[in-house]
């Protein structure tokens, strides 16, 4: 190597590139181009899978209990944390449809509250 070319350590090759992702996230939030919801309410609880089970397969699951806990709301299925019961969430398909923990009554009361209409004698 002549004089001129720099040598660099790979010491400061690493800090330059620690700076440089600290510098861009930095200036990605002060633009706004981070965004940062603060509506938490249609965020998800949680990945679900349905596993098929059929007595010809045998079926493994973790010994260990999930931290959540279902009920019914309404007639769909709704997951709860153990540690906070209030965040709660329905379970809905890929289509985002709700899965019903109950089979709805065909001459049974329908099973969503219907809606509330405004008072016009006011």
């Amino acid at each position: 190597m002549s004089q001129n070319e720099a040598s660099y350590t790979v010491r400061s090759l690493i800090v330059t590139a620690v700076v440089a992702a600290i510098g861009t996230v930095l200036v990605l939030e002060m633009s706004g181009k981070i965004s940062h919801s603060e509506n938490k309410d249609h965020m998800p609880v949680g990945d679900f899978q349905a596993i098929h089970v059929t007595e010809e397969d045998p079926f493994r699951m973790s010994p260990k209990a999930s931290e959540l806990h279902a009920v019914c709301e309404n007639g769909y299925l709704a997951i709860a944390a153990d540690v906070d019961p209030s965040f709660r969430g329905i379970l809905v398909d890929y289509k985002n449809r709700g899965v019903r923990c109950s089979r709805p009554s065909p001459t049974g009361p329908a099973v969503l509250p219907a809606p509330e209409t405004p008072d016009t004698n006011e």
